[in-house]
This record gives C-alpha cells, structure tokens and sequence, in this order.
C-alpha cells in the first residue's frame, strides 16, 4: 500500500537514523541563527501549509519574525531525508519553523498569516500537491498558542462555511527535524524555484 492521502502506521513507517541533518546555522535572508536558543522572551511555533519552501518565505518577510527554517514533524521516522519523507512512509509534514518576537508581531497576527496563506480545506494536499506532507497543520508550544489557533480556526470556518470544511491538525509540537540545506531559504537561493502556496482570498 502507498501511504499518499492516509497516515501511515507507526509500525510500517521507515527506520531513520540518530545522525540529525547538518545544516547552515545563518538564515539566508534574515542573518539570524536558525538554532536555538532563541533570543530572551522569544517564541517558536510549527506550521505546515503544503510545500514548505513558499510556506517559509511568507513568514521571513513578516515583521518582528527573526527566523525560519523548514523541516519535518508530525509523523515517526527519527532525522529524516526529504526524499523519505516524500514516500509518505515517515508520516511526517512539511513545516515550517518560525522564531518571532511577541513584542513585534503578535501570534495572532501570525495565524492570519497562516489562514490566509493556503487552502486548509483540502486534506492530505494542497493544490497539485499530493501526500501526507502537504497536509495543512498548526504544532504549538503552550496552552496559550493552542487556545488562540483553536480560536481562530472556529473563526475563519464561519467565514469560508461555502467552501468547504476545514482539516487543518493542530496538537502540541513533537520533534521537529531540520531539513537538507538545499531546502532553506530555497525561493530566496532559487528566485525562480517552485512554489504551489495560495489562499482563498478571504481575511481572517
């Protein structure tokens, strides 16, 4: 069985491996460390909009965000590679990492961002992009972020009832695993490079 539109057993998923993915400490466009720790009063949060590589650089151009990087989370396979991950045997997600400054720019203010950035009612995909990976999902780090992404998911289902319903997954971040190099920042080394992102058009 191909696991592309439904989650793969926890028993079936592919080994891994202990090594973590070595990867570039500076962010490509924003300068900052994309390691931890972050900056005293800083926070994280998890958030996966289909392809990564667009998902991240809407975020690194959004004030008061120090940084971004993209990777896998939400599935089994310890340290995976992109090409594992895109088997559908990992059950992992493409997510993107966000680092930000409450002061600057508020988690709200991010969750708009996240809504309005793509589709959240389609699944296991987005746009022509099918698979486990791309499904649409918010992996927070306190009771306060999970309260406010709980909140405005009731909210931005009222606005789009006519269109569908939504599927987005939100539960506490697990691990998060850093993908290859050749993916951070992508759309900023590869102006040209692909990129599936789209929203509904509609304002949370």
């Amino acid at each position: 069985m191909i696991y592309k539109k439904t989650m793969v057993p926890q028993n079936l998923a592919l080994p891994g491996r202990d090594a973590a993915m070595p990867v570039t400490k500076k962010h490509f466009v924003l300068a900052h460390s994309t390691i931890e720790p972050l900056p005293e009063g800083y926070q994280r949060i998890l958030f996966g909009m289909g392809c990564f590589w667009g998902a991240e650089k809407l975020f690194w151009q959004q004030q008061g965000v120090y940084s971004t990087a993209v990777g896998y989370s939400g599935g089994f396979t310890p340290n995976p590679t992109y090409a594992e991950v895109c088997t559908g045997m990992t059950g992992h997600n493409e997510v993107v990492l966000v680092h930000y400054n409450p002061d600057i720019v508020s988690f709200a203010q991010l969750l708009a961002v996240f809504w309005q950035g793509h589709n959240p009612t389609q699944g296991m995909r987005q746009g022509n992009d099918v698979g486990t990976q791309y499904r649409s999902a918010i992996y927070y780090y306190s009771d306060a972020q999970q309260q406010l992404a709980q909140q405005s998911l009731q909210q931005y289902q009222q606005q789009i009832e006519h269109i569908g319903k939504i599927t987005t997954e939100i539960k506490a971040a697990g691990a998060f695993y850093y993908a290859e190099d050749e993916h951070q920042q992508y759309l900023a080394k590869n102006p040209a490079g692909y990129c599936g992102l789209g929203g509904l058009g509609i304002k949370l």
